[in-house]
């Protein structure tokens, strides 16, 4: 973003971005990260407790440090970084060399002959297609559980099959009426009270949570991940085999590569008028510091429980689930019934936002021609829209399906790694016949 490209506009050297500055962080993190993250943060630390990397002995004083940490280095500057290269590869020859195509394969052009419309290029799209129908079946079947279980606490209902059903085809209707509405219209508007939701329950819990405990183990814990993030990132375990490596590290880097493909063309959709420099400095920086914000927050104040024997967090997802720990985590806090019902409004309209977004862009790569400022048709959307519903409650009738499409998200994604290179050789080769004698900014 720093070099001489870092200038270049993503459009007509006159061009100004669509959205405002505020409303484009909005929907880029509510594309980018989704539910997922809700889930997690609150709980990830527990896993990490028990089984701690680096031969740490569990639930000693390293260990409580390293699992407060460890979300933060998964879904900090990791994540946004494999977002951000599809981004550019996609935006810049859709926006400045006009080619009609929002789609995976347009950012592979340098290595597609026959250009956007041959058969390379179709298999490109159907992989890409096929990988993000997995991810996301993924975050609904993650995340409905925790949101029928919160519903189940607010109101007293039995947590069973039929409610985490009514919770899935609640929010296809939220989506699907999103979907229809438009981006200007829906998700936008969704977006944007996500963001002011999320701030106000971040700092609820900030407030009048452990305010000292998060604040102190937040700093250590970036303190931690800066001063370890080489070892962090080559560590292979060759000698205990924990597996740690492989059931996170590699997992996650697998799950973003798997949405890195369908966040760089929802942020390539929002990005007219922008230039490289700031989309890279906006998915890095923004959207690893709101990640981190969840972590920080959340993550320690349940810990927090954990060590004070206030609540047994690692215990209730052992004995019941990882939804029933998050929602009793949440049904600690002072005003109960109000930052439950909270948290569950969050919870819907961060899943809602994903899966608008992620029904944005299969409806555009299913279209024909679509050229900047367009947005694919409304019937298309609402059709993707209700097709992503149906992947997770068919899940809900297969024992062990959650696992069975994380594994198959994860084989999907080894192609599209390979498709790393390709795209960032494409975008460079484009800037320096574009720009190859732009002076460095």
């Amino acid at each position: 973003g720093f070099s001489r490209y870092g200038a270049v506009r993503l459009g007509a050297e006159d061009s100004r971005p669509e959205f405002g500055n505020l409303s484009w962080v909005a929907m880029l993190f509510s594309a980018g990260i989704g539910a997922g993250l809700l889930y997690w943060a609150v709980i990830e630390w527990g896993y990490y407790l028990d089984s701690p990397p680096f031969g740490v002995p569990a639930r000693s004083n390293e260990a409580i440090e390293w699992a407060a940490s460890y979300g933060l280095f998964h879904w900090g500057v990791n994540a946004w970084a494999f977002y951000c290269l599809p981004a550019l590869a996609i935006a810049y020859p859709f926006y400045v060399r006009k080619v009609p195509y929002l789609r995976l394969s347009t950012g592979c052009l340098k290595y597609l002959p026959g250009g956007a419309t041959s058969k390379r290029a179709r298999v490109v799209d159907f992989l890409y297609m096929l990988n993000l129908i997995g991810g996301t079946g993924t975050s609904l079947g993650l995340s409905s559980p925790m949101i029928a279980a919160t519903l189940a606490e607010l109101t007293g209902w039995n947590h069973d099959f039929m409610l985490e059903v009514m919770v899935v085809v609640f929010c296809i209707a939220i989506f699907g009426t999103s979907a229809w509405l438009g981006l200007e219209r829906g998700f936008k508007k969704l977006a944007d009270l996500n963001l002011w939701l999320t701030l106000t329950l971040l700092f609820f819990v900030l407030a009048v949570g452990p305010t000292l405990f998060i604040l102190k183990m937040g700093t250590n814990g970036i303190g931690l991940v800066l001063q370890n993030i080489v070892r962090m990132i080559t560590w292979t375990d060759p000698l205990t085999n924990s597996r740690f490596v492989e059931d996170w590290t590699i997992f996650y880097w697998a799950w973003w590569v798997a949405y890195g493909p369908f966040v760089g063309i929802f942020v390539t959709r929002i990005s007219y008028g922008r230039t490289i420099r700031e989309v890279i400095f906006g998915m890095l920086v923004y959207g690893s510091l709101g990640a981190w914000l969840f972590f920080i927050v959340f993550g320690n104040y349940a810990l927090h429980l954990e060590l004070e024997n206030i609540l047994s967090v690692t215990g209730i997802m052992n004995e019941q689930s990882p939804a029933a720990a998050i929602t009793q985590v949440f049904g600690t806090l002072p005003f109960r019934e109000l930052a439950l019902c909270a948290f569950f409004v969050v919870s819907v309209v961060f899943l809602v936002t994903t899966y608008d977004s992620a029904s944005y862009t299969l409806a555009s790569v299913s279209t024909k021609k679509m050229r900047a400022g367009e947005n694919p048709a409304r019937g298309l959307r609402l059709f993707w829209a209700c097709s992503l519903g149906v992947l997770p409650i068919t899940l809900m009738f297969i024992d062990g399906g959650i696992k069975v499409i994380l594994s198959t998200t994860i084989v999907v994604s080894l192609p599209l790694l390979a498709l790393g290179y390709i795209m960032a050789d494409s975008l460079m080769s484009q800037l320096r016949e574009d720009h190859g004698d732009k002076p460095a900014d």
